[in-house]
């Protein structure tokens, strides 16, 4: 995946236009502009090119930024905290809402509970995260006047950017949790652990919960993987100082170097985490590595 997310970001890079016009003055002679193409290369074959980049890039080479003049690596790595700040929190506050809200739901199945949660869920996903955002800053910090608007310089100035991304993923988390609470309890042993006179509270949390966990951590898995290079519009709204504001800011300047390094990075990131998510299957369900030995052994 990565190594398609290289050729294809190069790609769409080489066929956007000469970035030599835009690095060299506009009275710039002919002559000019062509020893400085020949200087960076640009004057080589796309094939050349690319395989000069991949060679470059496999010694964590990104190229420097025409903007910042600095190595793209480091101006995309002087942003990634925030990012992951913005995801870590948006991500955990949706859990917070999605889980309690999922799980009343599928338990009183039908309900005017079920409904009302079912609707909440709706409106989550389907309004506009900017519009979210504004209405969110004209309330809070316009009216209200309770959380500043833009920036990063402490907790305050994480809610509004998190609130906004986390209620349209607890609207998609909630109907998956329900979705997936309404299988879990249909099995046997959800029948049979209520036949022997466990609480209600107990076969919930012990043994649905659990079970129902799997599809869960691999949707939240790839929402981490997303929101690390997808808060592009929640990080424009809020001026939140992060990948997605970099990335806008360096497609806008045809800073291709930063753009190239946001892109890889970002999907180097949605592959590790989806491997941690791999990796932790068998300890939430014991029954896929069991399920992998016998299909070794026989």
């Amino acid at each position: 995946m990565v190594a398609v997310a290289v050729f294809l970001v190069f790609s769409m890079m080489f066929l956007s236009g000469d970035p030599v016009l835009l690095l060299m003055p506009p009275d710039a002679s002919r002559e000019e502009i062509a020893a400085f193409s020949k200087q960076m290369g640009f004057d080589q074959p796309f094939l050349v090119q690319f395989a000069n980049f991949a060679g470059k890039l496999a010694l964590g080479d990104f190229g420097m930024s025409w903007r910042f003049q600095e190595p793209a690596l480091n101006v995309v790595l002087e942003k990634l905290p925030a990012t992951i700040e913005l995801a870590v929190a948006s991500l955990i506050l949706s859990l917070l809402i999605a889980v309690p809200i999922g799980v009343i739901s599928a338990v009183r199945k039908d309900s005017k509970v079920d409904s009302f949660s079912m609707v909440f869920a709706l409106l989550g996903q389907s309004i506009p995260g900017f519009w979210l955002g504004l209405m969110l800053i004209l309330v809070f910090a316009v009216d209200l006047g309770w959380l500043p608007t833009s920036g990063r310089q402490g907790w305050q100035y994480l809610i509004l950017p998190a609130l906004s991304l986390g209620l349209a993923l607890a609207g998609r988390n909630a109907r998956l949790v329900r979705s997936c609470m309404l299988e879990v309890l249909n099995e046997d042993y959800i029948r049979t652990a209520r036949a022997k006179g466990l609480s209600e509270w107990r076969v919930i949390n012990k043994h649905a919960l659990k079970n129902a966990l799997l599809p869960i951590v691999t949707i939240v898995g790839l929402e981490l993987g997303s929101l690390l290079g997808g808060a592009v519009v929640t990080e424009s709204v809020f001026s939140w100082p992060g990948v997605g504001l970099l990335a806008v800011q360096a497609i806008n300047g045809r800073d291709y170097p930063v753009v190239q390094a946001v892109i890889i990075i970002t999907a180097l990131g949605f592959v590790l985490i989806n491997l941690a998510v791999d990796l932790l299957y068998p300890k939430l369900d014991p029954r896929i590595t069991l399920g992998r030995k016998s299909a070794g052994a026989s």
